[in-house]
């Protein structure tokens, strides 16, 4: 018996804030052609949006139960905690998944994660069949990841002994590292030259040939994105990390996130209006969440990176539940969080 086939395949969805990640495990469940799936949803911030997004999407080749949101902290760096429990707990129910999906926090390394595919309880059961790398090609086109020459000139004139690193720039440059397949995601957005230009930035940055495919809004053929059957726990060392000398350990102090209560409200727009002027003012990486909008029996769900938001009504508020919106707010480490919250709020 082929002990590798018998093994249950497992997709890691990495990529950085806002990239499409859960857009892309959406499409997958919702072409799943049967699998029987089971998705583990990793979130930065105490206040999960991502994975009850997912838990509402009414599959029935995914329940509710299906969908294990982990909250509160990243993935990568608490697999003893809560990875290995999650997934033995996915393995022993009496029906368990045919296949995994693990989309992680947009802030998360994941090649510690890959590493725990080695652990013993693990390996024997499950592989990683590829990790897919989701990237937003606005975000790399206007230089999120990129260094600004003119502030590291700045801060080595007032420290010239100062180690210059760039935290966002390398989490985005693991996150493709790792990858088995390259999305980049959100090319509707992009002209042909600019398309162009992208996609030779991150060739340009990955140690390997990886494949790499263009999509808007996630949306690619399952033949595609899954059965690529790579075992990525047995190819370690073709994935680089910025972390390898601490062994996949990093600190994650670079960045914060906060929850802004939002009351119902009797329409959406200046609220709209005022979030892009909160991101502006203070470079705020990532809104997500749900508003209550009144007379609307609807959710209203809110995607923001940068200066792009998008908004959908979603389900239905439940009849015992308080009309009451959130949005988590992510950004680097020192945000002026009441500066940003009285802006919001008008």
């Amino acid at each position: 018996m082929n002990l590798q086939a018998a093994k249950i395949p497992t997709t890691i969805i990495t990529g950085f804030l806002g990239a499409g990640k859960t857009t892309l495990v959406r499409h997958i469940l919702e072409n799943a052609g049967g699998r029987r799936l089971a998705v583990i949803v990793n979130e930065f911030g105490s206040r999960g949006v991502d994975g009850e997004i997912l838990q509402n999407c009414g599959l029935e080749n995914c329940p509710e139960t299906d969908i294990v949101e982990l909250a509160n902290g990243c993935l990568c760096c608490t697999v003893a905690d809560d990875f290995v429990p999650t997934i033995e707990a996915l393995m022993d129910r009496p029906n368990p998944p045919e296949y995994i999906l693990i989309e992680t926090s947009g802030l998360a390394l994941p090649k510690p994660l890959i590493k725990a595919f080695g652990w013993p309880s693990i390996r024997s059961r499950l592989t990683v069949d590829g990790v897919i790398a989701v990237v937003d090609g606005p975000a790399v086109a206007a230089g999120r990841f990129a260094d600004d020459p003119e502030d590291v000139a700045r801060q080595r004139a007032a420290d010239s002994s100062l180690d210059h690193d760039n935290p966002l720039a390398e989490v985005y440059e693991d996150q493709i590292r790792a990858a088995d397949l390259v999305v980049l995601n959100k090319t509707d957005l992009m002209d042909a030259e600019t398309l162009k230009r992208v996609t030779g930035m991150i060739q340009d940055s990955l140690p390997r040939a990886v494949k790499l495919v263009t999509a808007t809004d996630g949306k690619l053929d399952l033949d595609v994105l899954l059965g690529l059957a790579v075992a990525a726990e047995d190819d370690l060392a073709a994935r680089p990390s910025h972390h390898d000398a601490e062994d996949g350990e990093h600190e994650h102090d670079d960045f914060e996130s906060f929850v802004v209560r939002v009351p119902e409200l009797n329409a959406p727009e200046g609220l709209l209006t005022r979030l892009a002027a909160a991101v502006a003012a203070h470079d705020v990486l990532r809104v997500k969440g749900f508003l209550a909008v009144r007379a609307k029996p609807l959710r209203l769900e809110i995607q923001g990176v940068g200066s792009r938001f998008r908004q959908n009504f979603t389900r239905a508020w439940a009849l015992d539940e308080v009309r009451d919106g959130h949005l988590v707010v992510i950004g680097r480490s020192g945000m002026d969080r009441a500066g940003i919250e009285a802006m919001i709020a008008g």
